[in-house]
């Protein structure tokens, strides 16, 4: 498998956790977003791969390009099931994914660096940009703390999808400057997961593309 990356795209890094969590190994091709002019996901090379120019984009090993993590994570999840990060139970696969909803459908879109960019154009000058993304943020970790359990990851003792989500977020969360201070059980979570193999082996800091 390929894997089109960026190191710090939250995004990218759900997937390299789903990938190292399943044990499966892929080529890293990274994806430079800031890379002048306009990064290398506006140009021609990689809409030719992904016409919406983002990452993550995976192929297979069968030749077929996947995008959007959701679908690629999913398609992890039913191709490779030996290591499930989904709960047998069907309600347990719905908080899961409640979870992942959260941070993936109402958060991180809220501070992807093409909003932000687009709060620039419309002239909100750089304490704004950063008060939105805290504020988003903000609002979605304190909804995930109310969701999660009690102990070990978010819903057990072994990571699953919500973690997939959760850890990436947590990042973003640290690059801003916001304070997880009020949350104990995702303090919880972040604690097992620092020194678990498949999320340091996902981490930013770990990527071959890494400054």
């Amino acid at each position: 498998m390929e894997l089109y990356t960026y190191y710090r795209s939250t995004s990218s890094y759900r997937v390299r956790i789903a990938l190292a969590l399943k044990g499966l190994d892929y080529q890293a091709l990274p994806i430079n977003l800031i890379a002048a002019p306009g990064g290398e996901h506006r140009q021609p090379a990689y809409l030719a791969v992904n016409p919406q120019g983002r990452v993550p984009a995976l192929r297979t090993d069968e030749g077929e390009l996947l995008i959007q993590s959701p679908a690629i994570i999913e398609y992890l999840e039913e191709r490779y099931p030996q290591v499930p990060l989904l709960s047998r139970d069907l309600v347990a696969r719905a908080h899961e994914r409640g979870v992942a909803a959260v941070i993936g459908c109402d958060v991180h879109p809220l501070h992807n660096v093409s909003v932000l960019n687009r709060l620039r154009q419309l002239g909100h000058d750089e304490v704004q940009v950063v008060e939105w993304i805290g504020h988003w943020i903000s609002q979605g970790v304190a909804t995930v703390e109310q969701l999660i359990g009690d102990e070990g990851y978010c819903f057990g003792p072994e990571p699953g999808l919500a973690d997939v989500y959760l850890i990436p977020q947590l990042y973003a969360a640290e690059r801003f400057g916001i304070s997880l201070e009020a949350y104990p059980r995702i303090r919880r979570v972040a604690a097992l997961a620092v020194a678990h193999p498949a999320f340091i082996k996902a981490h930013p800091a770990n990527q071959p593309d890494t400054p």
